[in-house]
């Protein structure tokens, strides 16, 4: 009888034991994170990815997710891959793809504020195109409309006189078409890739954030610094050396992000690999046409040797030219003459600190300098107190 009641005790612990089990949550992943996703067309949701998820889906190594851990600490980034962008500026912790943006999500109000800024960014940029390519569309029906006309006796002798005028046209119109879609490119200013649009508000964002703080500082530093000059005290030193202390901070985090930007300037190589969306196209391109060449090759036997030599020339041009920097380059130049600008006003708020404390120790040198002189002469004084009671005393005692 003892036996069973032992037994039944048992099982009644290792069944609350397992119910104990079964109510407690499940832990998360190891590396899991919860990322705020930027989608092209502007829309945003969040996502719980791990590391290793995140590292297929974007192409990138472990180091560089290191990049974007808050707990460590790490400079100014911009780093560009094969299939992805890193981007850690101040506030933003970013990785930016030919398609998406995904960030660590924050409720920092700079990330609130940046997130907003890239979802009006982009979905404009995506408005402006179509109405592009509904207005060149429109154009280019009126023109055929206005060219062909309704047909006619002698239609056939003025569709002639069309293509060949048509075919006399010069190859630099005839090229003006998108070799993607088909249609012509659209008026008007070149629309940036994707990837450079984030970047764009990447930066910009950052740009904003430091100046801010900089045009803070030289609201109170200046005023701080003149009244320092006029009077001397243990409080306008404490609010000078406080602004010092953001100042040094500041400029650091300032040169941080123009040494990047003046690194990636100096490196065609780098501003090369950060052309997603070329890159995106010409892998695509080098597949299809690998298929085609496969396709070939079960038809034509005899041919198999000619295509593939033909296969190997197109793919080396796809992937020997590199892209036209030039666009990236004036994106880069503009934000770094802006990040210049803030240098050298932080500069010039260095050096009116230094002129203050150079006059400030001078002024505490000439007080010193009289009060040494004081103190000489009240010696002196003493001194010469002391020999004319001395001398009293001698005539007193002669007397």
């Amino acid at each position: 009888m003892a036996y069973k009641l032992h037994h039944q005790h048992a099982d009644e612990e290792s069944g609350k034991s397992a119910a104990m089990v079964h109510s407690q949550p499940r832990r998360k992943g190891i590396g899991t994170r919860v990322w705020l996703v930027v989608s092209e067309s502007g829309h945003t949701h969040i996502e719980e990815v791990g590391k290793h998820s995140i590292m297929r889906r974007t192409g990138l190594p472990a180091r560089d997710l290191r990049v974007l851990d808050p707990m460590l600490s790490y400079p100014s980034t911009i780093l560009g891959r094969e299939r992805a962008i890193v981007i850690n500026l101040e506030h933003i912790m970013a990785i930016i793809t030919a398609k998406e943006v995904l960030m660590v999500n924050s409720t920092n109000p700079l990330v609130v504020q940046f997130v907003q800024d890239l979802q009006e960014r982009v979905s404009c940029s995506k408005d402006t195109q179509q109405q592009a390519t509904k207005n060149c569309d429109t154009d280019m029906e009126d023109a055929v409309e206005g060219t062909w006309g309704s047909p006619s006796i002698n239609s056939h002798h003025v569709m002639s006189g069309n293509f060949n005028n048509l075919s006399d046209m010069p190859n630099t119109e005839k090229g003006s078409s998108n070799s993607a879609t088909g249609r012509p490119e659209a008026p008007g200013p070149k629309l940036l890739p994707f990837e450079f649009r984030a970047l764009e508000v990447c930066l910009e964002s950052a740009c904003r954030c430091l100046e801010s703080e900089t045009q803070t500082l030289e609201q109170e530093a200046y005023p701080a610094l003149d009244e320092l000059t006029s009077k001397i005290s243990t409080l306008n030193l404490e609010r000078v050396r406080q602004i010092k202390s953001r100042l040094v901070a500041i400029s650091g985090r300032v040169q941080k992000v123009r040494d990047e930007l003046e690194h990636l300037l100096d490196d065609d190589n780098d501003m090369a690999e950060m052309y997603l969306t070329e890159k995106f196209a010409g892998h695509s391109m080098d597949h299809t046409s690998l298929k085609e060449e496969l396709y070939d090759e079960a038809l034509e036997d005899d041919e198999d040797r000619g295509e593939e030599t033909k296969s190997q020339h197109s793919y080396g041009t796809y992937t020997g030219i590199k892209p036209n920097i030039e666009e990236l380059e004036m994106l880069l130049e503009a934000y770094f003459a802006q990040i210049d600008g803030i240098s050298q006003k932080l500069f010039h708020m260095s050096e009116y600190v230094n002129d203050t404390e150079d006059f400030i120790n001078i002024m505490l040198d000439e007080k010193q300098n009289q009060l040494l002189q004081m103190g000489v002469m009240l010696s002196t004084g003493k001194y010469d107190n002391e020999c004319r009671y001395r001398g009293c005393r001698v005539v007193r005692d002669e007397h």
